[in-house]
């Protein structure tokens, strides 16, 4: 009891000093997050209010990327996407490509993939519903990019895992440009990514599935890495800008490629 007595005041010692040192990075980082979706880059005690405008883009980035992952859970859990009545919107429609069913060994992954496929489907009406007439359209988006992904139980967790750590550092990154109204529906999604997230990491542990980093930021779970969850020396998780997101996702860093071959709709594309 002593032994976890100190670790805690140390541990609340470190935060503490972590905290009053860092909060000068802490406006540079959102500096960054808004220089990364265009802003200019400054910071202020009293920011300006986030503008209709930067809200809509920021969730209109948001629906391209559920769109990838309901997609992805869609055709490897039942080998058909989603409904077409939710691909429809502004900007060029796309075709999907590269899915197909997973053979899933074990009854627990299984059921697990299908929640979360459940769950993407509905992130993407929530966020529709959200952008009303504003919403894009479904991109084109390629399943097969990686090459990987429906040929095993393996290659869906290692697929999984990168989509759901990606996903819930992009949602957190996004978050301070958000505006008061659209920030709960956000928030919750986030939430429900990072549930995800913690689940998928598991599987992949108690698989041994072996994990590759996307970039430099990414935090392996074993037996690859060692953190069974994404989290900073300060306990926080990860927040992506956009620019970082689409350099994993595009495989490049320019405007299009990999699992986007044509890129996203919206005005956050590059």
């Amino acid at each position: 009891m002593d032994n976890l007595k100190t670790f805690i005041e140390a541990d609340i010692n470190r935060r503490q000093l972590l905290k009053s040192a860092g909060i000068g990075v802490a406006t540079l980082g959102i500096g960054g997050l808004i220089a990364g979706c265009g802003g200019s880059g400054t910071s202020s005690s009293n920011p300006a209010p986030v503008s209709m405008a930067t809200s809509f883009a920021i969730l209109n980035f948001a629906l391209n990327l559920e769109y990838l992952e309901a997609e992805f859970y869609a055709y490897a859990t039942t080998g058909q996407g989603l409904p077409a009545n939710l691909f429809t919107g502004v900007g060029t429609q796309g075709a999907t490509t590269g899915g197909k069913m997973v053979t899933f060994t074990d009854s627990t992954t299984s059921a697990i993939a299908k929640e979360i496929a459940a769950d993407e489907m509905d992130h993407v009406v929530d966020l529709r519903t959200a952008l009303g007439a504003s919403a894009v359209a479904k991109p084109a988006i390629n399943l097969n990019a990686l090459g990987i992904g429906f040929g095993s139980v393996t290659e869906f967790l290692t697929l999984a895992r990168a989509f759901e750590d990606v996903g819930v550092s992009a949602y957190t990154g996004a978050a301070p440009l958000l505006g008061n109204a659209y920030l709960e529906t956000a928030a919750k999604i986030l939430a429900v990514e990072a549930y995800h997230a913690g689940n998928i990491r598991l599987l992949v542990a108690q698989q041994s599935v072996p994990t590759t980093q996307v970039d430099n930021m990414d935090v392996l779970p074993p037996p690859t890495g060692t953190q069974y969850f994404t989290t900073d020396s300060q306990g926080l998780g990860l927040a992506r800008t956009t620019r970082q997101v689409l350099n994993i996702l595009y495989g490049t860093t320019g405007a299009s490629g990999g699992f986007f071959p044509n890129g996203l709709n919206g005005t956050i594309v590059s």
